[in-house]
């Protein structure tokens, strides 16, 4: 019996280090597939930048998951809208997002992460891009990869946003796919699984085709290259639009044969206010779902630009808008087994070969010749960089925030409460519905009840004879079988 002290130790480091984790998704041809159970993921997102461009502020230590507080407060209030992912634009590798990403975790949401920021030499610039391409920018963005890539919710990084417009050279695309390329072997030498790495674009038309065809065709001599999804922030559906109406009826027909994920980056157009959001029940519906894989609403909090869900008020307390009851309205109608279901004729997609002729246009180089690594940049990859970073997350304990929460109609909200989820499950609509006021009962219905609810819809884990295996009661059940030895 030599191997019991080796079970023993799998079996605690299986029970510590992924309680209450969300299932790793990976990518698997044109779709998400969560990695335990096989089925179909589909993004119900937001995009989370609270405080805007002064909600990243390195030299305060402050940006949007550094403050577990404020983090609990919002996954809450995220959990009960139904997202089961977010996205973040601007984070400081120096800090320490364990609380934050494990309250998310918990809350069955995963997060997207940007690895480029808005100071200067922490993006590729589009007029120069061979410039700021260097050691120093790419350490910092293995910085940013390195602090969140043991996390189970971590579903992917963003090599660029936006990078690709009228005013880019020609070369920029190579230069992306030169990120893109190190970031995956940094992964794929320092981490434990593999972690999804793709490339979020203007829905600029003229220019959107190129973009995904050059980013997504297959190199033999520069395989990880490829992007592994794409992202579209699209603000074409208006009002009371329609599929056709909106150009989506276009944007199904342009990536009828995308070989990977493709997804609503930022969605969500506020012309018409208070938005209705309608274009919820295209993108998750029938004429969608077979190319999509769902969308991130821009955006979570109110900043000058008049897109939020909520208002942040300087005091931390958080009042609700209409446009955030009206999304969760939309969330509340989607058919959630039909978004889920597997889809073996995407998986088994690959993607085509690059070649001559698959790009055109002045913005792009005919040519593949991926830019080679800046000096140094191996040695990163092969040693890892320098610093303490997080192994994953932890237990969270601390269910109910501490800030006053306020319904549309001004009234305060009572009962809110993080559902924690087990046993490998991500949030769904329907999922959370906590919170109530004098004139609204909670979940909006006279039957609904007030404080944390048992999820009435999850992602599950695989299961055995019918019973769900989450890694706690698997691993159970394995000291089980062992003791009976």
């Amino acid at each position: 019996m030599v191997w019991f002290p080796t079970l023993t130790t799998a079996l605690f480091a299986l029970f510590v280090s992924n309680v209450f984790a969300v299932s790793p998704l990976v990518v698997r041809g044109a779709d998400f597939v969560n990695s335990v159970d096989g089925s179909r993921f589909q993004i119900i997102g937001v995009a989370y930048q609270p405080g805007g461009s002064s909600g990243f502020n390195p030299e305060a230590g402050v940006d949007p998951l550094s403050d577990a507080d404020v983090c609990l407060r919002d996954a809450v209030l995220m959990q009960r809208l139904g997202v089961n992912a977010v996205r973040v634009y601007n984070l400081n590798p120096d800090l320490d997002h364990t609380e934050c990403a494990s309250i998310f975790n918990a809350a069955g949401i995963y997060l997207i992460l940007d690895v480029n920021s808005p100071l200067p030499n922490q993006s590729l610039n589009r007029g120069a891009p061979q410039e700021s391409y260097n050691s120093a920018y790419l350490e910092r963005v293995f910085q940013v990869v390195e602090g969140f890539m043991h996390f189970n919710n971590t579903l992917g990084f963003f090599s660029g946003n936006e990078v690709i417009n009228e005013d880019s050279v020609p070369d920029v695309p190579a230069y992306i796919r030169a990120v893109t390329r190190d970031i995956k072997d940094y992964i794929a030498k320092q981490g434990s699984r593999e972690i999804p790495v793709g490339y979020s674009a203007a829905d600029v038309r003229p220019l959107l085709m190129g973009t995904f065809d050059y980013l997504s065709c297959a190199l033999d001599d520069e395989a990880s290259s490829k992007i592994d999804f794409f992202g579209l922030n699209s603000y074409s559906w208006c009002g009371d639009a329609s599929f056709q109406s909106s150009g989506y009826d276009v944007l199904v027909r342009d990536f009828s044969n995308t070989t990977i994920p493709i997804f609503f980056s930022e969605y969500g157009c506020n012309q018409v206010q208070p938005r209705t959001f309608t274009e919820v029940g295209a993108l998750y519906g029938e004429e969608m779902t077979g190319i999509f894989s769902g969308g991130l609403i821009y955006e979570y909090s109110e900043e000058p630009n008049n897109y939020g869900l909520v208002d942040l008020n300087t005091n931390g307390s958080v009042s609700i808008r209409v446009d955030y009851n009206n999304l969760r309205e939309q969330y509340n109608q989607i058919d959630l087994d039909h978004i889920t279901a597997a889809n073996s004729t995407a998986t088994a997609l690959d993607a085509p070969a690059c070649g001559l002729g698959v790009v055109a246009g002045t913005n792009f180089s005919q040519s593949y010749d991926i830019p080679a690594r800046p000096s140094g940049v191996d040695d990163l990859i092969e040693k890892g960089v320098s610093g303490n970073y997080p192994s994953g997350t932890v237990s969270v304990t601390n269910r109910v925030p501490d800030h006053i929460v306020y319904e549309q109609n001004g009234q305060e909200m009572t009962g809110l409460e993080l559902t924690i989820l087990p046993n490998d499950q991500s949030n769904l609509p329907g999922n959370n519905t906590s919170g109530s006021t004098p004139d609204r009962p909670a979940g909006g219905s006279p039957s609904s009840t007030s404080g944390g609810s048992s999820p009435s819809h999850t992602n599950a884990a695989a299961k055995m004879d019918g019973t769900t295996m989450g890694p706690v009661s698997l691993a159970a059940l394995l000291l089980g079988l062992f003791m009976q030895l």
